[in-house]
């Protein structure tokens, strides 16, 4: 049996969506992952094969003044888990990078996160590898689904509402539609060894930024709304967020013979499943 943590986010909700009964799914309410005592009650009174870490403090902006929480939930949470779960794959992400380079980023590629929710995962990652005796870290970018808040439905939501909306142009990366990575990861599970301590980057094919993404969104759904393109000093947020981090991932397709989707395929798949 496989234990899904954070079960009622985008990523958990899909894979709820394939796992069915081959897991048992756990959100905030049901385990405070950064609870040691309830962590280690659970995993005492229950034996799991796996488990799949999707919990995390994932409000960029509230973590710059919420410190506390989003180290609760990013590192001490994971670190937890991987100590008496044993066997983990943990969800990481692109802003563990400071987006300077101009290459797709490598899982070697040095790390250095600009803002507290960056730091705090990348804490998670190493608490992650430190503590478990079996390991798998995937870093992902720009996650969306059907389920849940997201950019998708955002813009969805302003194109029906506005005739024109100012998006940022000068962030460069790559969506993942979160149902193609829990497909990955069911088949990335069945080919884990004992021992195995790897970080993996994974997102969906092809470089955007957020300007093109939107303005896609609104074409698949068949809005009038206008897109400019806007600089990120136009749109200022509480947190920094890195202005290139497209991920390089060679690693996870050669390591498991994933072949993974473009964005633009992906994304239309996502928009016949919120039309239907």
């Amino acid at each position: 049996m496989l234990l899904v943590t954070g079960a009622n986010g985008q990523l958990g909700r899909e894979l709820r969506r394939i796992l069915g009964d081959r897991a048992v799914y756990v959100g905030h309410n049901e385990l405070d992952v950064a609870d040691e005592k309830a962590v280690k009650e659970f995993f005492t009174a229950s034996s799991f094969e796996f488990v799949i870490n999707c919990a995390a403090y994932t409000a960029v902006d509230k973590a710059e003044d919420d410190s506390e929480a989003a180290d609760r939930a990013n590192r001490l949470g994971p670190a937890l888990l991987a100590l008496y779960g044993r066997r983990i794959i943990h969800i990481s992400t692109d802003y563990v990078f400071d987006g300077t380079s101009c290459h797709p980023y490598k899982e070697e590629d040095a790390t250095h996160p600009v803002s507290v929710y960056g730091s705090t995962k990348l804490a998670g990652e190493k608490a992650v590898l430190c503590e478990a005796e079996t390991a798998v870290v995937i870093r992902t970018s720009w996650v969306y689904s059907s389920f849940g808040k997201n950019f998708v439905k955002t813009m969805r939501r302003l194109g029906s509402e506005r005739d024109s909306i100012g998006v940022v142009f000068d962030q460069v990366g790559t969506p993942t539609y979160a149902a193609d990575l829990a497909a990955a990861i069911v088949v990335i599970l069945p080919q884990i060894t004992p021992g195995m301590k790897e970080i993996y980057h994974y997102s969906n094919e092809g470089v955007t930024s957020w300007y093109d993404f939107a303005v896609a969104i609104m074409e698949e759904s068949g809005f009038s709304c206008a897109v400019h393109p806007i600089e990120s000093s136009d749109y200022p947020t509480r947190a920094a967020r890195p202005s290139f981090s497209v991920l390089n991932k060679a690693k996870i397709k050669k390591a498991f013979g994933l072949v993974i989707p473009h964005w633009t395929d992906s994304l239309k798949r996502c928009m016949n499943t919120l039309e239907n």
